[in-house]
């Protein structure tokens, strides 16, 4: 019920948002929004499901991402922590010069390398072999 003229106050969409993309051989997660400390508690869980899981690949995307702060830094260096613990692999792509700036000031760029596009990413990791949990190399079928 509305008070004086003032409209009922309509449900927001959040901020940020994860969609995820599964197959045998990847998980794509594509991040949308702004990706600070209320935007880690909607695209959070999504990520530590698709960094938990079973593909041997994971791909974060960033490019419908419009904002990250430390929160969104810490986000992705746990993401990197999570699939190294299991021997996957993990690649970010991102393009926004502005994204790329956060990135590399955090020290995420030292951790992972920002592909222009999830298609450059997903060539890359099936050109390179990636180490599985034993130590030995496997390489991507």
């Amino acid at each position: 019920m509305s008070y004086r003229g003032e409209s009922a106050e309509q449900p927001h969409a959040p901020l940020a948002y994860a969609r995820t993309y599964r197959s045998v051989e990847c998980t794509v997660v594509e991040v949308h929004g702004e990706v600070d400390i209320m935007g880690v508690l909607e695209v959070g869980p999504p990520l530590d499901e698709a960094t938990g899981g079973t593909a041997p690949l994971v791909v974060i995307d960033l490019t419908p991402t419009t904002f990250l702060d430390c929160s969104g830094l810490a986000l992705l260096a746990r993401a990197h922590r999570r699939t190294g613990e299991r021997g996957a692999a993990l690649r970010l792509v991102c393009a926004d010069p502005a994204l790329l700036r956060t990135l590399h000031a955090g020290g995420v760029t030292d951790l992972l390398t920002p592909w222009p596009t999830v298609g450059a990413a997903l060539r890359d990791a099936a050109a390179r072999p990636r180490p599985a949990a034993s130590g030995r190399t496997v390489r991507p079928r």
